[in-house]
C-alpha cells in the first residue's frame, strides 16, 4: 500500500507540475490583459508537436529549447493581429475568440499529425528508474521537476527584480498609471502574452515525453489549470504555484482509494476553497504578488 501511495503521489506531483506551468501562463495573461485564454491548451499541444517534428533534426535538447520559443512567437503574432483588439472590452469577447482558436489548434494538429497518439522519444538515460524498489521514479521525472522548478524560479526572479518584470507587476495594479509614466503598454502586454504562451509551450514539450502526444492533450490540462488559479488565488503567482501542486497531489491520492473520483476531487477542492476563502488560499483580488 505504501508503494502504491508513493506511486500515485509521484504521478500527482508530475501532473501538478504541468498544471503549475499552464496556470502561471494563464495567470500572467489574465492579470495584465484581462484575457481568459481558452486557447492555452492548444498552445501546449503545439509545443509538444513542434518538439516531435524538430527532434529528428536538432535532437531532444534542441527541441526543448526551440519549440517553446516557436509557440511563443505564434502567440505573439496572434496577440498582435487579433487578441489586442479586444483589450478593454467585455472579457466575453476574448473568451469567445480564444475558445474558437482552441478548436482551430486542435483541428490543425489532428490534420497535420493525425488523430492517434504519437510517442515523443526522450534520451534513453532519462527513462531508466533510479532504483528497483521505486521503479516509478525515473530520471525523466526528476528532470521534469527540475525544469519546472527552474522555470518557475526564473519567472519569480524576473518579475521581482528586472525592470520589465516590475512593470508587468505594476501594470496589474494600475495599467493607466504605468502608461502615463511613459511605459509602452502595448509592447508590455505583447511581451507578457508571449511569456505566458512560452510556459504553455514548455509544458507541452515536457508533457509529450511523459504522456505522449494527442490533439486533445492541452484541453485535458486546461480546466484543472484554471482550478489551480482559483484555489491558489486569482492574482497571486505563489498561490497559483501552490494550487497547481495541491490539486495534482490530491488527485493522485484520491486515485489510490477512490479512482473514479480522482478528477472530481479537484473541483470539490475548488468549491470548498471558494466557500471558506473566496479569494483563494493566497489571493488578493486583482494583484500579482
Amino acid at each position: 500500500m505504501t508503494d502504491l501511495i508513493l506511486y500515485n503521489v509521484s504521478n500527482g506531483l508530475i501532473i501538478g507540475a504541468f498544471y503549475v506551468l499552464m496556470a502561471l501562463g494563464l495567470s500572467l495573461i489574465l492579470n495584465l490583459s484581462g484575457v481568459i485564454n481558452f486557447a492555452h491548451g492548444g498552445f501546449l499541444a503545439l509545443g509538444g508537436y513542434f518538439a516531435y517534428t524538430l527532434a529528428p533534426y536538432i535532437g531532444f535538447w534542441g527541441a526543448l529549447l526551440v519549440s517553446p520559443l516557436l509557440v511563443a512567437l505564434l502567440g505573439l503574432i496572434l496577440e498582435r493581429t487579433m487578441i489586442h483588439r479586444l483589450y478593454g472590452r467585455d472579457p466575453l469577447y476574448s473568451l469567445l475568440l480564444t475558445f474558437g482558436l482552441a478548436f482551430i489548434f486542435e483541428d490543425v494538429t489532428r490534420a497535420v499529425w493525425g488523430a492517434t497518439g504519437l510517442p515523443f522519444t526522450v534520451p534513453d538515460f532519462l527513462t531508466k528508474p533510479l532504483s528497483s524498489q521505486f521503479f516509478f521514479v525515473t530520471g525523466y521525472r526528476l528532470f521534469m521537476i527540475a525544469v519546472v522548478a527552474i522555470a518557475v524560479g526564473g519567472l519569480f526572479l524576473f518579475l521581482r527584480f528586472s525592470r520589465l518584470g516590475v512593470r508587468i507587476r505594476a501594470g496589474t495594479f494600475d495599467l493607466d498609471t504605468v502608461s502615463t509614466l511613459g511605459v509602452n503598454v502595448k509592447m508590455l502586454r505583447s511581451f507578457n502574452f508571449a511569456l505566458g504562451i512560452f510556459l504553455a509551450g514548455l509544458a507541452g514539450v515536457l508533457a509529450g515525453g511523459q504522456l505522449s502526444l494527442e490533439p486533445t492533450m492541452g484541453a485535458n490540462l486546461l480546466m484543472p489549470s484554471f482550478v489551480a488559479i482559483i484555489v491558489g488565488g486569482v492574482g497571486s503567482l505563489p498561490g497559483t504555484l501552490l494550487g497547481g501542486l495541491l490539486i495534482g497531489v490530491a488527485a493522485g491520492l484520491t486515485a489510490v482509494f477512490w479512482p473514479a473520483a480522482s478528477d472530481a476531487v479537484i473541483y470539490v477542492m475548488m468549491a470548498v476553497v471558494l466557500l471558506l476563502r473566496p479569494r483563494g488560499l493566497l489571493g488578493e483580488e486583482g494583484l500579482l504578488t
